[in-house]
This record gives structure tokens, sequence and C-alpha cells, in this order.
């Protein structure tokens, strides 16, 4: 990318307010939110294919995040949050 590690990490939190870690997690979480949405894919699985390899963790993650467990967002019909 032409910068140094660095340079980009404080680049990225100046953008968007959120360490390199968290702003990865929150893209993660919202392609798995979408993967909820439009697949029929398990929780596990979904969770797996969005890079975390704990489901307890990925479910605290999602909690925190939209406020529901997976399991309720997919029960609760996947209305946005």
């Amino acid at each position: 990318m032409g910068m140094s590690r660095s340079r980009m990490h404080r680049k990225l939190t100046a953008l968007t307010e959120q360490s390199t870690s968290e702003f990865i997690r929150t893209i993660r979480l919202k392609r798995a939110r979408a993967l909820l949405e439009k697949s029929q894919m398990s929780i596990e699985e979904t969770a797996y294919s969005v890079g975390f390899n704990s489901t307890a963790y990925f479910t605290k993650c999602f909690k925190q995040q939209f406020g529901k467990t997976p399991s309720e967002y997919i029960r609760s019909g996947s209305d946005p949050s």
C-alpha cells in the first residue's frame, strides 16, 4: 500500500475511530449479518465463513454489535437494527 503499518493504523483510526482489529471485526460481523439474512447457513457455518474460530466469541461480538444474538436476529425476521 506504500505506507508503513503504523501509519496505516493511524489513518484507519482517524477515519473510523476504531482500532484496526475492531474495524476488521465490524466488517466481518456485517458480512455475517448479510449471510444470516440471505442464506440457509447455520450460525456455526456463518461464524466460520467470516473468520471467527469460536462460535461463542462470534455470538458475543454479534450481540455487542447488533444488540441481539444471531439466533434472536434470525427469529426476529432479520430486520436491521
